[in-house]
């Protein structure tokens, strides 16, 4: 029966009642449409028929919604404005006219899955500009929730700090202990935890998102405090510093994946599985995504596909 009404159900409908609703007259909704008042009745009546329910009924010389008409207005009104909202955004969007996508991506994502997903955006010929910023989890969340940007890509964030917002996963990745290519580690016997400590590590911050799941898995290893650290959310630097050193990388594997398969860094035979969480799109809950932003999150979407699993 659901799928009967849908087919039944038109845009006409929806505009007619809700005009009616809005003159509570037949007559000036008819004006106001440009049609004739038996053709107002006649969608009125085809409306009704396709619900199975009086949304319309005599007040008087008027006419007013009743309970269930009611009900349905806020459905029909709201559909109405939505698909205004997309025509508008077609027609900026194909004038030049839409402002941009202002995305927040993290590291992981900004190396990992965010050149794909541009390359497949700026293939469907939009005119529509995308203004990417990187930065810690915290900082890109609370620009966020202001409005200064439309969506954050990374991974999720504490329960604490998701009111408000809403999330979709994408994939999953683990943390990484990384170093140059002829490290001593990767020369030695059999790798032991504790040999690390007489290394250099860059560490995340103390805010990053990640800093959490690295504490844990050193504790767990019987190693809460590392003697020489550099704590640091820059990949351009970790990248150099630990290519050109003996430095160890603890970093989303999303950040040094490239790196990892041309062979300019190792991964240590390290298990981090416990590490392990959710990448995906973060975007407010009443937020309404435009043409290029869905467009976006669609190629986000196809990009995060291609990761190997």
């Amino acid at each position: 029966m659901a799928a009967m009404i849908d087919q039944r159900i038109k845009f006409r409908h929806l505009q007619t009642f809700v005009e009616v609703s809005r003159q509570k007259s037949v007559m000036k909704a008819a004006e106001t449409l440009n049609v004739s008042q038996p053709a107002v009745t006649k969608t009125i009546r085809e409306l009704e028929e396709a619900l199975g329910v009086r949304v319309l009924e005599r007040d008087g010389r008027g006419i007013r919604v009743t309970r269930l008409g009611e009900v349905f207005l806020r459905h029909a009104g709201a559909a109405i404005s939505a698909l205004r909202q997309g025509v508008d955004s077609i027609a900026a969007d194909s004038l030049g006219n839409a402002p941009p996508v202002r995305v927040g991506a993290l590291p992981t994502v900004s190396t990992r899955i965010m050149p794909h997903a541009m390359r497949l955006f700026l293939g469907e010929n939009t005119s529509s500009r995308v203004k990417i910023v990187t930065g810690e989890n915290a900082v890109l969340l609370n620009q966020l929730r202001v409005g200064d940007l439309d969506i954050v890509v990374g991974r999720l964030a504490a329960p604490e700090q998701m009111a408000g917002f809403s999330f979709e996963h994408l994939y999953s990745e683990e943390v990484r202990f990384v170093v140059r290519a002829g490290h001593p580690l990767l020369t030695g016997g059999a790798f032991v935890f504790s040999d690390l400590v007489d290394y250099v590590v860059l560490m995340p911050t103390r805010t990053s998102i990640i800093r959490p799941f690295v504490e844990r898995l050193l504790i767990a290893n019987g190693m809460p405090n590392w003697p020489n650290q550099i704590e640091t959310v820059s990949h351009a630097f970790g990248r150099a510093f630990v290519r050109s050193t003996d430095a160890v990388w603890v970093i989303s594997e999303g950040v040094v994946a490239a790196d990892v398969a041309e062979g300019f860094l190792v991964t240590l035979p390290i298990d981090t599985s416990e590490t392990k969480g959710p990448v995906g799109l973060t975007i407010r809950t009443d937020s309404v995504p435009t043409l290029a932003l869905g467009l976006l999150m669609q190629t986000l979407r196809e990009a995060a596909g291609a990761i190997p699993q």
